[in-house]
């Protein structure tokens, strides 16, 4: 199985003022097309600096970061921007849905910069609502939603360009114990049935227990498995 995600040599620091401040330090990291990823660390450890690398959102000091064949390092920020719509669905810690839309218009807002015709559009939302197990909610707004529901509409907003790559930052952070494990079953569900590969950042021990693999990010590195 091939490399999805290629990660070599990659750092990372901010300046304040005149100080530079290193986040990541000279990390290498394969992720395979396929597999399911957590990344554990202490807060401060750099591990949402790596993912929104990753994602595009930010972009290393240096280093390179191939993603599907693309160094997406090397990428003008119109070029990421693009890459990104296509390529990467996004699952928060807070949802991040838009209270004034639907369910089902939180989910079409990603396909809104597609060329996909109307009908077309209302047949992925209904199919990516229908895999988070919400068809019977699509009209309901935020609102009217539990907390374990709202995030089941933020991972169908997600997966309804079909993304190449699920990063996904603290997605059970916000919710109760049984909620965070129905989020977890689905998650599990879209790596192993519809072979998404998954990047999810967590503190919690349990949650990471549900990914295929774990890595710990300390002070900047990214430590050597035993």
């Amino acid at each position: 199985m091939k490399n999805l995600i290629e990660i070599k040599n990659v750092t990372k620091s901010y300046r304040r003022d005149s100080i530079e401040v290193p986040v990541l330090n000279d990390i290498d990291l394969d992720v395979r097309d396929g597999e399911f990823l957590a990344l554990m660390g202490p807060s401060g450890s750099g591990k949402t600096t790596l993912l929104n690398m990753i994602a595009g959102i930010d972009k290393p000091t240096s280093g390179d970061i191939v993603i599907n064949g693309t160094d997406i390092s090397k990428l003008s920020e119109s070029a990421l921007a693009k890459w990104r719509s296509s390529n990467i669905g996004f699952i928060f810690q807070f949802y991040n849905l838009i209270p004034v839309l639907t369910a089902y218009e939180n989910v079409e807002l990603p396909l809104l910069l597609t060329n996909l015709s109307k009908a077309e559009r209302k047949q992925h939302v209904e199919s990516a609502l229908t895999i988070v197990g919400l068809a019977d909610r699509m009209d309901f707004y935020p609102k009217q939603l539990s907390g374990g529901q709202e995030q089941r509409v933020a991972i169908a907003r997600a997966i309804v360009t079909d993304p190449v790559l699920l990063i996904a930052d603290e997605p059970t952070g916000d919710l109760d114990k049984n909620s965070a494990e129905e989020i977890m079953t689905l998650m599990q569900r879209l790596n192993s049935e519809f072979r998404k590969t998954i990047v999810m950042v967590t503190h919690d021990p349990h949650t990471a227990g549900k990914a295929k693999s774990l890595r710990h990010l300390e002070k900047g590195d990214l430590v050597k498995e035993s």
